[in-house]
């Protein structure tokens, strides 16, 4: 291994741990905060805990995983880039391409090493976390009744509307269902005005005292036609005291995993061989139930024989395949009915039968795409993976920006790009509406156009927006495109007062207004009409600025990346309103019944959209560009200006317009 990939894969390592550490960490609190309420209250013992987050953490590497290599791959070549490591490189004769030669090799190996953890320890992770939470939840539910629902304690069913008190232990308006022998039917319903928790809180008995309330229970008479008057017995009470046995249900075995079947719990093996039984056992259903379809129909039960063609001069031939006449016409009045009656009564038959087994058909259907999904999604975060850093590394080498502000602005904006995508293309095909296999790959194939682009770009060392781009005709087609960005030459009124009035003055004088303007409290104005009556006489800006006397030269180059700004978040803005108004109008006349004007203003609503999403990233980058030489950059304000600015550029735009010139004041 040489130096030169040695250092660079020593820089990208060190970053990429730092990140997938803090990712890590981030997720894994999440995680807590999601299921805090089935770990709460359970009186749970520290090594079940630290088992289930340890059962969580690999479930968590198909999000954290691609996250990290992109966001790692911006940092490192987007600091490489700011620094000039790239540019000192390319004068020695190395390439981008041969800069993340090395750094590929190890992003392949680990893309293959993300397919075996996905196949192996993810399914393990699953089933384990799975199955302890299926048993944690079985303990001690009584410390989790929860006001509004039916909470389950053994055989009772528990809702009440409210608890109050210090301990929450008062009740109010109490409704318990009681399961009958069987396990299932709720065989007594009580109901009262108020109750109380009266148990300890490490009991294993829960006391419930119910006051002021109404006992129904059902009856079991043997007789059928007793049964069909559906007795129950009825009483009062005006206090009543149930005693629930909470030992066995605290009694778990948290290494209890009986179930293991699940699509997510399998490897490639077990879901290869479950989908090729799940195919068999649809196509040996399909067959049962055409044939089940055929019989309940009739038409094996029906005698032919008893209904025969009548004999008419006028109908030649009622038997041949040539007559194109009314079927009916050829049968008895009385046929006629008996045919129709057959027909409708199998119509009815039939179509119950479909109806019944649409959803069922549906829900299989649904259980095999989610095998399939899961088997293909192994595969594709491995090549998720690769493309992720072959769209990371030349993004940051374009942008040329190390760090974590913009660096972590934009990987978050196409990492969620990347998983809305994925989660909308799996969520459409588990209810069949998309390609299972494609929904799998759907957001990989995404991003891969994107990675060979990006990379193209950046190899032959263009910038990422440049003005042949289709954004900077936009911006001649709107009318926003400036003549200049250069302070200098802003425009004046040779016919003004103050040009009459400088016109009169010598050379010196006039260089020095130019000079101390700020002090005399000029405006910019005067003191480029100062300069402009200096050009008259022959003296040129480049003399002016070799004699040393434009001072503010960190000015002059706030004002063009202002004037920049201004120019991209005007196309921002023009491209959002008009996203905005095509999209929603054409929304609303689709789900008006104009589906022939409003599908193409949503299509092409949704086509400046993209658009506009380009143009917004363009404005962020100019915004911080600008923000970074004033001083005033700030990683907040980057994701406030992102999350703010998709949904509701117009605030973004007027807050940033303000504050830019804002800035440029204090700057001048």
């Amino acid at each position: 291994m040489k130096i030169l990939d040695r250092y660079i894969l020593t820089s990208y390592l060190k970053t990429f741990l730092s990140v997938f550490i803090i990712l890590m960490l981030i997720f894994i609190l999440q995680t807590i905060w999601l299921y805090i309420k089935e770990l709460a209250g359970k009186d749970l013992d520290i090594i079940v805990i630290v088992k289930f987050l340890v059962y969580f953490m690999p479930k968590l590497i198909p999000l954290v995983l691609p996250l990290t290599i992109l966001l790692a791959s911006i940092m490192v070549f987007g600091s490489f880039a700011e620094n000039y490591e790239f540019a000192a490189m390319k004068s020695t004769g190395i390439s981008l391409q041969r800069a993340m030669s090395g750094l590929s090799i190890f992003i392949v190996g680990l893309g293959i090493l993300t397919f075996l953890f996905s196949n192996n320890v993810i399914p393990w992770a699953e089933l384990k976390s799975y199955n302890l939470r299926r048993n944690i939840a079985k303990l001690k539910p009584a410390m989790l009744l929860a006001e509004g629902q039916f909470n389950e304690v053994g055989t009772y069913n528990i809702k009440f509307i409210d608890k109050y008190g210090d301990r929450d232990q008062f009740l109010k308006d109490v409704t318990i269902h009681v399961k009958g022998n069987d396990g299932r039917t709720n065989a007594t319903v009580i109901k009262s005005k108020t109750g109380e928790l009266a148990s300890e809180k490490d009991s294993n008995v829960l006391k419930l005292i119910l006051l002021d309330g109404y006992y129904y229970s059902d009856l079991s008479p043997k007789k059928t036609k007793e049964k069909e008057k559906k007795p129950f017995v009825k009483s009062s009470f005006e206090k009543k005291v149930i005693n629930i046995d909470l030992s066995k249900l605290n009694e778990v075995n948290f290494d209890d995993e009986s179930q293991t079947d699940k699509y997510n719990m399998l490897n490639i093996v077990g879901l290869n061989t479950t989908i090729d039984s799940l195919v068999k056992r649809s196509e040996v259903d399909h067959r049962a139930f055409s044939k089940n379809l055929h019989q309940r129909s009739g038409f094996t039960r029906f005698n032919r024989n008893s209904i025969r063609p009548v004999k008419n001069k006028k109908i030649s031939k009622p038997d041949s395949v040539q007559y194109s006449g009314n079927l009916l016409d050829i049968y008895k009045t009385k046929d006629k009915i008996e045919l129709v009656d057959f027909a409708t009564k199998s119509l009815k038959s039939s179509k119950q039968i479909i109806t019944s087994k649409d959803s069922t058909v549906k829900s299989a259907k649904a259980w095999l795409n989610r095998h399939i999904i899961s088997f293909h999604e192994k595969f594709a975060l491995g090549f998720a993976c690769i493309i992720l850093f072959f769209v990371g590394a030349p993004l940051g080498a374009l942008i040329r920006k190390g760090g974590i502000g913009l660096p972590m602005v934009i990987a978050i904006l196409l990492f969620l790009t990347y998983h809305f995508i994925g989660i909308f293309a799996t969520n459409s095909a588990k209810s069949d509406g998309f390609n299972p296999i494609l929904a799998s790959w759907f957001s990989t194939l995404v991003m891969l156009p994107l990675g060979f682009f990006l990379t193209k770009r950046a190899t032959a060392d263009r910038g990422l927006f440049e003005g042949q781009g289709i954004l900077e005709p936009l911006k001649k087609v709107f009318g926003i495109k400036q003549a200049s960005t250069d302070p200098d030459e802003s425009k004046y009124d040779v016919s003004s007062k103050e040009y009459e009035t400088l016109n009169a003055y010598d050379n010196n004088k006039l260089i020095n207004i130019i000079k101390n303007y700020r002090e005399y409290d000029y405006s910019i104005t005067y003191k480029n009409t100062a300069l402009s009556v200096l050009n008259n006489r022959g003296i040129t800006n480049q003399q002016l600025k070799f004699a040393g006397h434009f001072t503010n030269q960190k000015f002059e180059e706030a004002f063009r990346l202002r004037n920049r700004f201004t120019e991209d978040s005007q196309l921002a803005f023009i491209l959002y309103i008009i996203f905005a108004v095509l999209s929603l109008t054409g929304r609303i006349l689709e789900n008006n019944g104009y589906e022939c004007i409003g599908n193409p203003l949503f299509i092409f609503g949704v086509l400046v959209g993209v658009l506009y999403f380009f143009a917004l990233i363009r404005s962020f980058i100019s915004s911080s560009i600008f923000n970074k030489h004033v001083g005033k950059e700030s990683l907040t304000g980057s994701i406030v200006f992102i999350l703010i600015g998709l949904p509701a550029y117009f605030l973004v735009y007027l807050y940033e317009k303000k504050k830019v010139d804002k800035s440029l004041h204090l700057t001048d």
